[in-house]
């Protein structure tokens, strides 16, 4: 009993961290805050993290975890490196939109002077530039267009679009990922590979 009570209260202070550093970020954020809002004292907090630093590191890690579960999972066999690349975007965009923890956890993971794990923007546009690659060798291309500068651009937008998400969810919605994809793909692809792609692998239409 007392362990399952303390991973709900560190689960709970997890989420809490997550909804301070979104509404106050970092610098202003406050332990004392953060465990008022998860409903446990200051002692609690500290039990399990030392400081807001290792608070952070911790938000980090578990958003880190789910968006890259979240975008292994939208993988299906079969798929090509370019549905995959969609798939992944859909199901990024998907928790980010839902889930506080993936959110914050992100946004550190992106700032310098506090990240304190992998840099997730960097992450995904080497995961972008893999899959284009493969699309590229593939001969899913359309002629002329180059993987490396594919990456650059995919990896922009989709960034952009969570920036933008900031002040507006609506960016990360499923129907603005796909008319996103549904303007981009025909940009890039080769005609005959394009017939085969769907803009919301979600709903397989394209």
């Amino acid at each position: 009993m007392k362990q399952q009570r303390a991973v709900r209260t560190r689960d709970a202070l997890i989420r809490s961290a997550a909804e301070t550093f979104e509404s106050r970020g970092y610098v202003q954020a406050k332990l004392a805050e953060i465990s008022s809002r998860a409903g446990v004292s200051a002692g609690a907090l500290h039990f399990h993290f030392p400081n807001k630093a290792a608070v952070a590191a911790t938000v980090e890690a578990t958003a880190a975890a789910t968006l890259r579960r979240a975008a292994q999972a939208a993988q299906l066999p079969g798929m090509n490196p370019l549905q995959r690349l969609t798939a992944a975007s859909h199901a990024l965009a998907g928790e980010l939109q839902a889930d506080v923890v993936a959110r914050a956890g992100f946004h550190l993971s992106c700032q310098t002077r506090h990240r304190t794990g992998a840099d997730l923007r960097a992450e995904w546009h080497a995961w972008v530039s893999r899959q284009l690659a493969e699309a590229e060798t593939q001969g899913l291309l359309a002629e002329r267009v180059r993987a490396h500068d594919v990456a650059v651009a995919v990896t922009a937008a989709t960034t952009g679009i969570e920036a933008l998400a900031g002040t507006d969810p609506q960016w990360l919605s499923p129907a603005a990922l796909t008319r996103f994809w549904h303007f981009l793909l025909p940009c890039l692809t080769r005609p005959e590979a394009l017939t085969t792609l769907h803009s919301d692998p979600h709903t397989r239409t394209a």
